[in-house]
């Protein structure tokens, strides 16, 4: 049986800007496992129903934060909701532990391709290395990390890769 999968998108402009997170997030709605969320949309004051994102937390087995990957980290709403979501005695603690037994996982787009994120390339590190605090907040928080969804090149991407790069998002979701 598929796990209940709950997609955070963080792309302040992703009905307007965003080609491959538009595309990757309408590609995961489409699926019956799966809630998208469009944080922005939710969100344009940056003031975060914590509420609600704990709640749509506890009903999913599985939490996705997609994103395109920005000065090497994420857009500025997703630390937001970590730093008001992720409680002490709710997502971490000697009491809080809401996320053991769920799966934790990132979906990044990356504006280079991936031969620049190789030791021997423009940006010096691979995208495993770049995503080590996000495996940290996973491992803080009891959740069991899963390999991230990496979409690199979103800047030139063709249609036929984007095409690819979403049914291999939705095979990975629906699983």
């Amino acid at each position: 049986m598929a796990k209940k999968t709950l997609v955070l998108v963080f792309h302040p402009g992703l009905n307007d800007q965003s080609h491959v997170n538009k595309t990757l997030a309408d590609a995961a709605a489409e699926l019956d496992n799966v809630t998208v969320r469009d944080e922005y949309a939710l969100y344009p004051d940056g003031k975060i129903d914590v509420a609600a994102e704990q709640a749509a937390v506890e009903a999913a087995d599985r939490i996705v934060f997609q994103f395109p990957l920005w000065w090497f980290s994420s857009p500025a709403l997703l630390k937001t909701w970590e730093d008001e979501v992720l409680q002490h005695g709710w997502a971490y603690g000697s009491e809080g532990h809401v996320f053991e037994g769920k799966e934790f996982q990132v979906a990044v787009s990356t504006g280079s391709p991936e031969a620049n994120y190789q030791p021997d390339g423009a940006n010096k590190f691979v995208i495993d290395q770049v995503l080590v605090p996000f495996q940290g907040t996973a491992n803080y928080i009891s959740a069991t990390w899963v390999k991230p969804f990496v979409t690199f090149g979103a800047f030139g991407i063709t249609d036929e890769a984007l095409a690819e790069a979403a049914k291999n998002y939705q095979e990975q979701l629906a699983k």
